[in-house]
């Protein structure tokens, strides 16, 4: 395969691929460019013990000089967290350009999904999915982890889409693309920050099992495509929605005001609600993503094939 050149797969991950063993994709734009340094390092290091502790291997993935790492070494996470907004961020479009280049980047939820399905990984945990952005209707920002959530197969957990963005016409292009939503113990979306969103999705699982025989059923099919598994904060450190929205709206006009735009949006709002609330959203973003860890490694090893 052509595309062997560009990718790096470290010998453990390699090792549980072939053997058909659990592993969960990490992405590593959290790392550079979703929270500060050192937390930012501190986290991934906590995320891919959380995996190992049930019953999983973590592979942390992202782009060394042109090189697609399957699994980055503790250096590599080391040297993303330290340079953070000096690595670039990296989605589909810009893959190949990094690529060429043999530059450094840290893969978004799209560009995650595309490695770890050339790899062969079926599952990918991250904290939220980016989506519909608010005004779409007039700037038609939308990110482009929606569209490769409808062709790339992966099953991706997360804790809903970020709060950012527009909800609910997040999850009516979700259908429209034909992607299942999918409610880890909750009948509503998960909104990031909150458990609950008001906005009900297509189905509420409870048990991780089921969740591995849905996945089972479209590969069957063949039905290209992600599934979407929300799965809420834990109740500890949930926040309260309308005071997020508050500090939502507010880190959204500050955007405006600055002229932010395009992928830099995402990391400006996570930034300046940080700020708003004086490190609480950063706390939950933390607990959101080892929640996410921990379910995800329970479900690869419960879709396991011996």
């Amino acid at each position: 395969m052509k595309f062997n050149k560009y990718l790096e797969i470290n010998s453990e991950v390699k090792e549980a691929i072939n053997n058909k063993q659990a592993v969960v994709a990490l992405e590593s734009t959290i790392i550079s460019h979703g929270m500060p340094y050192p937390q930012n390092i501190e986290t991934a290091f906590e995320v891919e013990n959380i995996v190992r502790k049930n019953g999983a291997v973590p592979a942390t993935i992202a782009i060394i000089k042109g090189k697609i790492k399957i699994g980055c070494t503790k250096y590599e996470i080391e040297y993303l967290g330290k340079q953070g907004l000096n690595i670039a961020k990296v989605s589909r479009r810009d893959l190949p350009i990094i690529l060429a280049q043999g530059k450094d980047g840290a893969t978004t939820v799209a560009t995650t999904m595309i490695a770890a399905a050339l790899a062969g990984i079926e599952v990918l945990a991250t904290g939220g999915i980016g989506g519909v952005h608010r005004g779409a209707e007039t700037t038609m920002d939308i990110s482009a982890d929606l569209e490769e959530l409808s062709m790339t197969s992966l099953l991706v957990v997360c804790a809903g889409a970020k709060s950012i963005l527009d909800l609910p016409l997040t999850l009516e292009y979700l259908e429209t693309k034909g992607v299942p939503v999918i409610g880890y113990g909750v009948d509503e979306l998960p909104a990031f920050y909150s458990r609950k969103s008001g906005y009900k999705i297509d189905m509420q699982i409870d048990k991780v099992e089921e969740i591995a025989k849905i996945w089972q059923a479209k590969l069957d099919c063949g039905l290209k495509g992600a599934i979407v598994v929300g799965n809420p904060i834990p109740e500890k450190y949930s926040m309260d929605i309308d005071y997020i929205n508050e500090n939502i709206d507010l880190a959204l006009t500050k955007a405006k005001e600055k002229g932010i735009k395009g992928k830099n949006v995402t990391p400006f709002l996570l930034d300046e609600i940080q700020k708003l609330t004086g490190g609480k959203s950063l706390a939950s973003n933390i607990q959101i993503i080892y929640n996410n860890a921990k379910v995800t490694a329970l479900i690869a090893k419960a879709m396991e094939r011996k």
